[in-house]
């Protein structure tokens, strides 16, 4: 099993760019697929990005393409997420995940950090 703690969350202005990470213990995160989805009070946790275990397989949401950018570093045993040109309908609690089947449902995910708030004022 893996354990996954994100951090780098907060509270900032729409414009603003903040970068969210997760660690990962007790598993190389190389052996999953790694996700993050996002769910903001009173709706749906949704997906937001995520990599494939193969390298150069990036997925992402209408909604953050060509403003957010996931990566992952297997050598550090971490991935992230740069968020950039955020907007107030950004926030959210922001949860790291890892699947080993799949990328785009949360359904498809085995294990999930606890989240991190990102809150975006206008």
């Amino acid at each position: 099993q893996v354990q996954l703690v994100e951090s780098g969350g907060g509270l900032v202005q729409a414009g603003d760019s903040l970068r969210l990470s997760c660690a990962a213990s007790g598993d190389t995160l190389s052996n999953y697929h790694m996700g993050w989805f996002r769910q903001a009070p009173g709706k749906e946790r949704e997906f937001v990005a995520a990599a494939s275990r193969n390298v150069g397989f990036t997925y992402y949401s209408d909604s953050v393409k060509g403003r957010f950018i996931i990566s992952r570093d297997n050598a550090k045993n971490a991935v992230s997420l740069q968020m950039n040109s955020l907007k107030p309908e950004d926030t959210a609690v922001y949860y790291c995940a890892a699947s080993y089947s799949a990328v785009r449902r949360k359904e498809d995910y085995d294990y999930w950090g606890k989240g991190t708030q990102v809150t975006v004022s206008s």
